[in-house]
């Protein structure tokens, strides 16, 4: 069955369709929770969360996009949502300069980088996935945060500068790293 036929029998509530659809999509979209929960187990609730919704709005799809770019925004807003209201945010400084993270030499494994995008604070972590890992600009993220560009730019600086520093420890302990 292709993914249109699927989604008509979503629409109908067929279970063995939503399970083609969980099937054909599961990885990717737990790849996007990963980018947004602190650990494992919150990265599978969300998943299980996000289909809960994108079964229950399934009458919403359109047909105008891709389904999957449909789901993966479902999935992040419902990420999001946990942190609506919850004062994780905050300013730096309005006028910082990129840093750059040059992963060239002596590149890190991704479940490595991975793990230590997870272990970001919520702030940091949310600001660095949505800019970095999903291509939203400031202003994007601003709105979706109800934050200031301002704050989005210092956060997403702070992880940054979080993130290379982890980089270049790791690099200059290797053992005791890949020991992890």
């Amino acid at each position: 069955m292709i993914v249109e036929e699927l989604i008509k029998e979503c629409k109908k509530n067929n279970p063995k369709a939503q399970e083609q659809i969980y099937n054909l999509f599961v990885k990717k979209l737990f790849g996007v929770c990963l980018k947004y929960a602190s650990n494992y187990a919150d990265a599978q609730d969300n998943l299980q969360d996000g289909f809960l919704i994108i079964f229950r709005k399934i009458e919403q799809y359109s047909g105008k996009g891709s389904f999957e770019g449909w789901c993966k925004r479902i999935i992040i807003n419902n990420s999001l949502q946990k942190y609506k209201g919850v004062h994780y945010l905050e300013v730096l400084d309005d006028n910082i300069a990129a840093v750059e993270v040059d992963l060239e030499t002596n590149a890190p494994p991704l479940e490595y980088l991975l793990g230590i995008i997870q272990e970001l604070p919520h702030q940091y972590r949310i600001v660095f996935s949505l800019y970095v890992l999903d291509g939203y600009s400031h202003q994007e993220i601003s709105e979706m945060l109800s934050i200031s560009t301002g704050t989005t730019k210092s956060n997403l600086h702070r992880a940054r500068h979080l993130l290379k520093e982890k980089i270049e420890n790791r690099n200059s302990h290797p053992k005791e790293s890949s020991a992890q």
